[in-house]
Order: C-alpha cells, then sequence, then structure tokens
C-alpha cells in the first residue's frame, strides 16, 4: 500500500477519561467489528483490565476508512505504565489528547501532552463524554486551548459512547495527521515496540516497519542481540485476531512471529533488519527504564520457586519495564527482588503472577533504591537496607525525588499544602487553569510518594484531585538504618532504612506489631529498635504464666515462695544462656514487612 494512505496514531489520556471506550467506537464506525460482536473494552484483553476498568498493555490494532489504513495503539493512562504510553509514541506520526468534558485537565493529561510533544507527533485535541447533563465544554476547550495553544475550532467534541462526533475525527485522523515518511527501497529497519510469549510459536512482537519491508520466510537479525532467525510469519493486529499477511510494508504496524524459545534474543527497542541486505545504523529505540520501587516476592510454597522463575521471565518479556534479581530471606526463604514503576505497577505484577502461572506470592513492603557515595569515591546503588555499607565507609546517602504536579480544585489549596509539608514536599510554584482549577507544583522525596499517599491526596480533597510525577534525580537524604533486636539478637528480616528524625516513631510501631504478633515463652522476651549502638525504641513480652505451685495446697507460704523463686532463677538462666531462642511465626515477619 502507498504510504500516503497510512495514518498511525495512538489515543492518550488520564484514567478513567474514555480512551477505550472511544476506541470501541473507531472500530465500529470503520466496520473493524461487526455490531454482533461488539462489546465494551474490546482491546482490553485481560481479565484484570476489564475487572479493575484500566488499560494495563497497550493494544494495537488496524482499521480501514476511505481507502486509509488507520494503525491505531490504545494506550495506558496510570502514571505507574508510562513506559507504555512512551513506548507507543515512539511508533507513530499522530496522538489524540482526550479530555473528559466533565473533569477536564488532570494531571496524566499534561504529563502525556509532554511526552507526545518530545515525539514531534500532530496532536488533535479532542472533548469526550459531550454527552453527560456535568459536561461544561466551553470551560473545558478553554483549559486546552490554555494547555496547548491551539485554536478553539481545532478541538472537536465527541462522545466515545454514543459515537456523537466520532466521524469527524476520523476525518481529523486523515486529514490532519501526517503519513510514514520511510523508504520502501531502504535496507530494512522495523522496530519492536512490545512483545510476548506464545506456547507453540516462541516469542512474538509488535513492530513498525520504517523503511523496507518485513515478508514471511525473511532471514533478518536483530541489531542489539545479534540473534538470526527466519521469520515464521509476518501480518496485521485486528481486534478480531491476528491476520497472517505476506509482507508487512514501508510505514505499517503488525506482528511478527519469530519462533525464539529464548526470551532474551527479542528485546522491546531492538531494530529489525534483513540479515543479508542489513542496515548497520539501528532505530533509536528507547530509553532504559530504571525502575524505582523495589519489593520482595517469595513463593507461599518453597517447591514453587522454580515456577516463579519461569514465570517472572516471561512476564519480563510482557512487561519491559519489569526488573528482578533473586533473592533469599532467612525468614521466607527464596525469591525475587522485583525493581518496578510504582505501586500499582506491583499491585499487577502480583495478580498476574497469581491468576496466570497460580503461584501464592508474599509481598515484602516496597523501598526505594538509594545512591550511596562512600569515602573512596565510589558510588554504590542500594536496593535493600542489608546492602548498606559500614557507616563509617559511608561519606553520604542520596534518594530519588520527584517532580509532583497535583490538579486539584483551588478551595483544596489549603490541604494539599498541609499533606505535602507533612510529607518533605518542597513548594516550587501554582498555575491557574481557567474556571476555579489550580496545578500546584511540588519536589518531593519519592519514598514519600510510593506506599499511601494517593489515598491520603484524595481524601483530603474529597477525591478531585489528580497526580502525576516524574523523577527528577538524587538528593542528600538523612537516613540511618535501623535493625530491629528480638531477644537481644538482630532479625536481618526487619532491618528497615528510615529518615533519622523518624526512627524513634517507625521503631515504636515496628516494636508493637512484634509485640503483638510473637507468642509468649518461659521468659522475657525484649524487643528492641536500634540505629546504630543506639536503642530508640523498645517493648517487652512477659513470659508466660505456668503456675509451678498448683501441687501445693496448705502448708507453710515459705514452700511456695521456693518453688516461684527457683522458677524466677531458672527463667534468668534461660535468657542468659540463650536456650530461650525465640520462634518467630511466618505471621510477623509478613505483619511487620507489609506495614499493616
Amino acid at each position: 500500500m502507498d504510504q500516503s494512505h497510512i495514518r498511525n496514531f495512538c489515543i492518550i489520556a488520564h484514567i478513567d477519561h474514555g480512551k477505550s471506550t472511544l476506541a470501541d467506537r473507531l472500530l465500529e464506525l470503520t466496520g473493524t467489528v461487526d455490531k454482533r460482536n461488539m462489546k465494551a473494552q474490546i482491546l482490553d484483553s485481560m481479565d484484570l483490565e476489564r475487572e479493575k476498568g484500566i488499560t494495563i498493555k497497550l493494544a494495537p490494532a488496524r482499521m480501514q476508512y476511505k481507502d486509509h489504513m488507520l494503525n491505531l495503539i490504545d494506550t495506558p493512562g496510570h502514571v505507574d505504565f508510562t513506559y507504555e504510553v512512551s513506548r507507543s509514541l515512539a511508533a507513530v506520526e499522530g496522538a489524540i489528547l482526550l479530555v473528559d468534558a466533565t473533569q477536564g485537565v488532570q494531571a496524566q493529561t499534561i504529563g502525556n501532552l509532554y511526552l507526545a510533544m518530545e515525539e514531534n507527533l500532530e496532536i488533535i485535541p479532542v472533548l469526550n463524554k459531550i454527552d453527560l447533563p456535568a459536561a461544561d465544554v466551553d470551560a473545558r476547550a478553554a483549559e486546552l486551548v490554555q494547555l496547548i495553544g491551539c485554536k478553539r475550532e481545532e478541538i472537536l467534541c465527541v462522545s466515545g459512547k454514543t459515537g456523537e462526533g466520532v466521524t469527524e475525527l476520523l476525518d481529523a485522523i486523515v486529514t490532519r495527521i501526517p503519513p510514514p515518511k520511510g523508504d520502501p527501497t531502504a535496507a530494512t529497519r522495523a522496530l519492536i515496540f512490545d512483545s510476548f510469549y506464545d506456547d507453540y510459536r516462541g516469542v512474538m512482537a509488535y513492530v513498525r516497519v520504517v523503511d523496507g519491508a518485513l515478508k514471511k520466510r525473511q532471514k533478518v537479525r536483530m541489531i542489539a542481540t545479534q540473534v538470526e532467525l527466519d521469520l515464521l510469519e509476518v501480518g496485521a493486529v485486528t481486534p478480531n485476531g491476528l491476520i497472517a499477511a505476506d509482507t508487512l510494508e514501508c510505514g505499517q504496524i503488525g506482528y511478527v512471529v519469530t519462533g525464539l524459545k529464548e526470551i532474551i534474543g527479542c528485546r522491546v527497542g531492538d531494530t529489525i533488519t534483513s540479515a543479508t541486505l542489513s542496515t548497520s545504523s539501528p532505530l533509536p529505540g528507547y530509553k532504559e527504564v530504571k525502575p524505582m520501587v523495589y519489593a520482595g516476592v517469595f513463593p507461599r510454597e518453597g517447591d514453587d520457586f522454580h515456577k516463579l522463575r519461569d514465570a517472572m521471565e516471561r512476564l519480563k518479556l510482557n512487561d519491559s519495564a519489569l526488573q528482578y534479581e533473586p533473592e533469599h530471606s532467612p525468614a521466607i526463604g527464596y525469591g525475587f527482588r522485583c525493581g518496578l514503576l510504582g505501586m500499582l505497577h506491583l499491585e499487577i505484577l502480583k495478580e498476574r503472577l497469581e491468576r496466570e502461572f497460580g503461584i501464592t506470592l508474599v509481598v515484602t513492603v516496597p523501598s526505594v533504591g538509594y545512591e550511596v557515595l562512600l569515602r573512596s569515591g565510589e558510588t554504590q546503588a542500594i536496593k535493600s537496607p542489608l546492602e548498606l555499607p559500614d557507616p563509617s565507609h559511608i561519606e553520604l546517602i542520596r534518594e530519588p525525588w520527584v517532580k509532583l504536579d497535583l490538579v486539584s480544585p483551588s478551595e483544596y489549596i489549603g490541604s494539599i499544602m498541609s499533606l505535602m509539608q507533612e510529607r518533605r514536599g518542597v513548594y516550587s510554584t501554582t498555575e491557574y487553569l481557567s474556571g476555579d482549577r489550580a496545578i500546584l507544583h511540588y519536589e518531593i522525596p519519592l519514598s514519600m510518594v510510593i506506599v499511601d499517599f494517593y489515598d491520603k491526596l484524595k481524601s483530603v480533597t474529597a477525591g478531585y484531585a489528580s497526580m502525576n510525577y516524574e523523577v527528577i534525580g538524587y538528593r542528600v537524604a538523612d537516613v540511618v538504618r535501623m535493625d530491629m533486636l528480638v531477644a537481644e539478637e538482630a532479625v536481618d528480616a526487619f532491618a528497615t532504612l528510615v529518615y533519622r528524625d523518624e526512627a524513634e516513631k517507625t521503631g515504636r510501631r515496628m516494636a508493637t506489631i512484634l509485640k503483638d504478633s510473637i507468642p509468649k515463652e518461659n521468659f522475657v522476651i525484649k524487643i528492641q529498635a536500634a540505629v546504630g549502638g543506639k536503642i530508640v525504641a523498645s517493648e517487652r513480652i512477659s513470659a508466660m504464666r505456668k503456675d509451678v505451685t498448683a501441687g501445693l495446697y496448705g502448708g507453710d507460704v515459705t514452700r511456695k515462695r521456693k518453688l516461684l523463686e527457683k522458677q524466677k532463677k531458672g527463667k534468668a538462666k534461660m535468657a542468659a544462656l540463650g536456650k530461650g531462642k525465640v520462634s518467630i511465626p511466618t505471621e510477623a515477619y509478613l505483619k511487620v514487612l507489609k506495614r499493616e
């Protein structure tokens, strides 16, 4: 097909602004999916996506409209899946920026817009949900004009639910988004923007052909991994399934079947070229994504470790932002330390492992990665408190900071500022959108955002605020390693990194959790939180009361006292000789690690 008749585009928006519903209408109005086969969120193929009502994975789909081939990529909206969005943007020439006409511009609308502008894409601003009674088209259009600097008449108004205005949007895609500009006669270059594993056909990849063409049975080479193979199949991705073809032409988006059994041979961001007429210049690909949150993932049953390892390999292929390495915990056994982009990413990883692979998991409390500058001048990356070097060797510790954008009605600005002050946020500026809405810009440590910040933000703003963040670098942090001692022995699994001025508060909380979780013994158990050699918090579990005088009745009271004194000495001796080793139940580890 002539490249001038191809349009490659994606839909970007904040969560729940109607991307997947609009994609449904586009597929329906172009006749790609029959009315009888139509269902809501047709491109959200995972059960998790349907249950949670969010898009987790990007999904390509090909459509035909007025003798044009339209290649759509539906993208996620949540900040944890920004990497999926950035990969989609690199494979297209245009983007539909979708804004809910009832809610207006939100934090991720702005974040995704900046990503699209970095790729120099043609942006079509669209207001969705105009059929709702609460829709305020004029006010929301004014916000978009202010945000993008476009003209009012360039903004399209649609309803993804009823289909109103969607035909005009299809016409705008054809007229406003430029066609691909590849060279069909040049050496083949195709960008891999997503991949997954099929039990029968090996590794399969979604690709965008930039130059040349990809043919069935063609011998190709991956430029980064230098793996050579024959393509078993090429074709188009449609909502009705994969449709095989003889050729994927220049400018087209489709899939290839590599037949590779080794997952590492086909990397997202790599360039496919012809093995015979090859090119030495790979496509720009994607910058290596850096995990921001680390958590331990362990199988509840120790026998499931090998099953978990295979599952992680497969998920890594489908989720290129995931990083992991083996880890051993004396408390929970063998598992993996996983690097992720945020808390929702961790939740989705856990759910997918449990559902798709049938593994019951134990997930430890997430922490951020730190950089430690040693006195020798070396810099060391720390993913776990146990990796922290001896304090005498440390010059300083740096933690990741993020630029946080909060969009909220103006009346909640005071509540947000109080919350940010509690969380060590540094105020930058406030911008006002048209109407009574404001964007607050802050800089804040990532560790203050990852666990429960979003819930707290929603509660202080009655659910109206939205947030988007991006990492801006590392800054010096006054953090220390806190150890938990049970019966005067340090338990490695409970070690944690805390701010020096919060060590006492955190230590008290952890000591209380352990006091409530560890069963009594025949002697007093001391529970202590220590920073260096200093005890900052402590609790005691009193000894189990065993009635040694039960067999006595009547007689001199000194007989009773003798027995109680003997018992007291025995307990002291057990504690002193260390014979009273405390067995800590798994539930206690889980409560502390999960911060319940």
